[in-house]
């Protein structure tokens, strides 16, 4: 199973991109995810995407721009692991909304609780 595209921002296009069956996340969810893609290009001038793997986790990509030969890889890498620290507990809650509403685990736990 792939992993299911979030959001994504582009630098160089200066766009910023929610996938559509992720629409009916709760706005300040969505703000902050936002934020993430968006600074995330800027601060590193590339592609910045956020995906889910199929068990709920948050994956991070980086695209460096073409043409592009000194990249900071390093601080591309270094800028990933400040994210998943100070914004800890949002990716906790988005693997928990992925995992009850775009699972069939999460289908069983709606059922029992009788959502």
């Amino acid at each position: 199973m792939e992993n299911r595209l979030l959001a994504a921002a582009s630098y160089e296009n200066r766009k910023f991109y929610i996938a559509p069956e992720f629409s009916g996340m709760p706005d300040q969810i969505k703000d902050e995810v936002k934020i993430i893609c968006v600074l995330g290009a800027e601060r590193l001038a590339c592609d910045f995407i956020m995906e889910f793997s199929p068990e709920g986790d948050i994956v991070f990509k980086i695209i460096q721009p073409e043409g592009v030969i000194d990249f900071d890889d390093i601080g591309a890498e270094l800028e990933i692991k400040r994210v998943q620290r100070e914004k800890k507990e949002l990716l906790k809650s988005l693997k928990l909304w992925y995992l009850i509403y775009f699972t069939e685990e999460g289908e069983e736990i709606k059922k029992e609780m009788g959502f």
